[in-house]
């Protein structure tokens, strides 16, 4: 397909590092491909047009490499992978399509969507049927990277779990409509790294950013022919390299003085990963990298019909993390990410597909079991979301240390709670305190549970008081997509309004919710936008909409409610017993810590068993006898509360609150912190 004939160097050649690495001399090439019978390496020039070409010449034990002189830094590449296309024993190879290597760290464009990306006759529908049309026009080519960068004394903060507070944000969403930040870089990684937006972040008291995936990602086809596109990225087209629109050129250094920059304002870095499939989709998808290059390695397929992929993501593929070749990619990946762009942690998009082996989920499987040993990976922070939606795929409380795990049943608990569904006040009571019932035991500490009561997936906060029901209208899907479980309540009227009563009220529950997460063990984790009461317009899935939909709208924040997580953050890192990293139970005290934990009913006296039936208001006390809290929460009607002996100060309440003789007067839907130092 190329006039030029590109050359190698054998004895320069290495198989040990898969990708393109460039050496002394030139680049080396390497990529695995088990079932292939020749690798052709093919170079580009800046413009897309193929510049020369040529037969990997080495192979050994699945790994086609080759050195290639004079190739440097910068350089446009991508394979094409010769072998059988015989779908019906799960081998698709097709060497007219352009793949993209696994391994490379910078791709220059986003795919384009065109016919000949398929594989196979996608106008007949018929995947047994081999397409031969040339899809290297429409395929993102890597890009040789030199990954050298003076990162000067940046290191690792390495922050205690104990002590962080996370804050779940998109890249483009948080800063595009921030009026601070400079129009030319919003929606990127300088943007993210600019004073203004770093000012917000410390002002909150947030120590981890959690990005939405940054990894390339593709923008599905379906959606842009609907004037959609895939905003959130769950769509992973490459493990290494980054989206690039997420970069305001085309300069990776971006990211990591965006990286230096955090770590500067103590703020670590977490990403959102997806390694439980790829972008390619079901055996009827496209052909882009990872199917072209070995089908039966990368991509888990029907035992007893090779041609057909075995899907528990919900997306068409599930990658096969228990081959040696796929999990050592994933490794690699996870490692490159930590040593050399410097981030501090990972959250994993449907962990549970990860820890899959033949006999189903298996918390000590190859998986878990490598990230265990891993001396660079098991020390940074690594977050579950410990489901997927094959069978047994809801896993809450089923993973190994060190994972940390989102705790959905906190969400619903804490927002029915408030909502006044009967009879919650004791489950209410179990995520005060990390939710032991799930997480202790196996010797995981409080820690292990992620608290949140609102993510990218589902309502915003404010919406769960806005609206009943989900409006998804624009997703073009007649309201089918988005799941109808909100546990949400509009406080009387459905959406915007200018009603003060309305409004009062739902300023109140959005603050008790907020005062919830922070004063309860485990790790507090804020949406995005949460902080100044964002809304979505009663979307609960906005996967699709990059717009002023998702985009958070800076100039209309809640500044009080602002000003309210800055007040919890700050009660949070002066009391340490709300960041104790063991289980205390409602009946009574467990482990080391005799009586730390005690339930006081407004009446004035300990809660006795029965009580937790239905109990809407109630107080708990945390600390020793000279030093303690009380926190006091009330989903019900106002009421008068009888404080426990001793000389109670206010730390925290949504409202003044002055005690007379012991008693108090309560409001409805409140939260309130005293302390007796």
């Amino acid at each position: 397909m190329t006039s030029q004939k590109l050359t190698f160097d054998r004895t320069a050649a290495r198989s040990d590092t898969l990708g393109a690495e460039p050496l002394e001399g030139g680049t080396n090439f390497a990529i695995y491909s088990e079932h292939a019978s020749a690798i052709e390496l093919c170079l580009f020039g800046p413009d897309g047009e193929p510049t020369a070409s040529a037969m990997l010449p080495e192979m050994e034990g699945g790994v086609w490499y080759g050195f290639a002189p004079g190739v440097w830094a910068g350089q446009r590449y991508g394979y094409r992978v010769h072998g059988p296309y015989e779908p019906e024993r799960g081998l698709r190879f097709n060497p007219s399509k352009l793949l993209i290597d696994p391994y490379a760290r910078q791709l220059d464009s986003e795919l384009r969507w065109d016919d000949a990306v398929f594989g196979y006759d996608v106008m007949t529908g018929d995947d047994l049927t081999r397409d031969d049309r040339d899809s290297a026009p429409f395929i993102p080519k890597a890009v040789v990277t030199d990954t050298v960068f003076d990162w000067d004394d940046d290191t690792a903060l390495r922050r205690r779990w104990a002590d962080s507070v996370v804050y779940e944000a998109h890249l483009r969403g948080l800063t595009m409509k921030h009026p601070d930040v400079p129009e030319e870089i919003r929606g990127t990684f300088p943007a993210l790294a600019h004073p203004a937006v770093l000012d917000h972040l410390t002002r909150l008291g947030i120590t981890a950013v959690e990005l939405l995936p940054i990894q390339g990602f593709v923008r599905d086809r379906h959606l842009q022919e609907k004037g959609l596109t895939n905003y959130w990225g769950y769509n992973t087209l490459n493990f290494f390299a980054p989206h690039a629109p997420y970069l305001a050129g085309t300069d990776l250094l971006e990211i990591k003085r965006t990286i230096k920059a955090l770590h500067r304002a103590g703020i670590e870095v977490i990403l959102d990963v997806v390694y439980n499939h790829t972008a390619e989709g079901s055996e009827k998808g496209p052909t882009l990298s990872f199917r072209g290059i070995d089908n039966l390695t990368y991509y888990l397929t029907d035992p007893a019909h090779p041609r057909h992929c075995y899907d528990v993501t919900g997306t068409g593929n599930t990658l096969n993390v228990s081959h040696p070749a796929v999990l050592r990619m994933v490794m690699d990946s996870l490692r490159y990410w930590v040593q050399v762009m410097h981030v501090d942690g990972f959250r994993f998009d449907l962990a549970s597909t990860l820890g899959r082996e033949a006999t189903g989920f298996e918390r000590e499987g190859c998986f878990f079991a490598a990230m265990k040993q891993d001396p660079v990976l098991s020390s940074v922070k690594l977050i579950a979301e410990p489901w997927d939606v094959g069978d047994g795929g809801y896993q809450v409380g089923g993973f190994p240390w060190p994972f940390r795990e989102w705790n959905d049943k906190f969400r619903d608990d804490v927002r029915g709670f408030w909502r006044r569904d009967p009879g919650l006040s004791g489950r209410y009571a179990e995520r005060l305190l990390g939710s032991p019932v799930q997480f202790g035991h196996s010797l995981r500490p409080a820690t292990s549970s992620i608290n949140f009561v609102a993510a990218h997936d589902g309502f915003t906060l404010w919406d769960t008081v806005a609206y009943n029901h989900k409006h998804n209208e624009a997703n073009g899907e007649d309201g089918r997509d988005g799941h109808d479980h909100n546990v949400s309540d509009n406080m009387g009227h459905e959406g915007e309004t200018d009603d003060a009563g309305v409004l009062a009220a739902r300023t109140a529950r959005v603050k008790a919710m907020l005062a919830t997460l922070f004063l309860s063990r485990g790790v507090p984790m804020l949406l995005s936008g949460d902080e100044m009461g964002n809304s979505q317009g009663g979307n609960n899935n906005v996967y699709c909409q990059d717009n002023e939909t998702s985009w958070i709208d800076w100039e209309a924040a809640n500044l009080d409610l602002v000003d309210w997580v800055a007040q919890l953050t700050a009660v949070r890192r002066s009391f340490r017993d709300l960041t104790s990293r063991t289980f205390e139970g409602i009946g009574g005290a467990q482990g080391d810590r005799m009586g730390a934990v005690k339930w006081w009913h407004p009446d004035g006296r300990p809660i006795d068993d029965p009580d937790w039936g239905n109990l809407p208001c109630f107080g708990m006390i945390l600390g020793e006898e000279d030093h303690c809290l009380l926190m006091l929460f009330n989903a019900g009607d106002g009421r008068e509360v009888v404080l426990p002996d001793g000389d109670w100060r206010l730390r925290l309440s949504a409202a003044p609150l002055e005690p007379a003789g012991g008693r108090l007067d309560f409001p409805a839907q409140s939260v309130a912190v005293f302390d007796n130092g």
